[in-house]
């Protein structure tokens, strides 16, 4: 699908999560750093586990979210 999100390829970034970040539009793991944790963890179905495995996946890439 043209539109699908990356974080649907993310093993523990569960469907509320995603449908979270689509909400307000991130569908691409580059747009995180725009975004603090502080930010992202007020979304509904944002849980802490997904923002755990965001960190390192953004972390491994060399990237990191914007400070809170």
């Amino acid at each position: 699908m043209e539109n699908e999100s990356e974080f649907s390829q993310i093993k523990g970034v569960a469907a509320p999560a995603q449908r979270a970040l689509a909400g307000i539009g991130i569908t691409k793991l580059g747009q995180l750093p725009s975004y603090s944790q502080g930010e992202l963890s007020k979304l509904h179905g944002m849980g802490p586990k997904a923002l755990r495995i965001l960190e390192e996946l953004l972390v491994s890439k060399g990237m990191a979210f914007k400070a809170d």
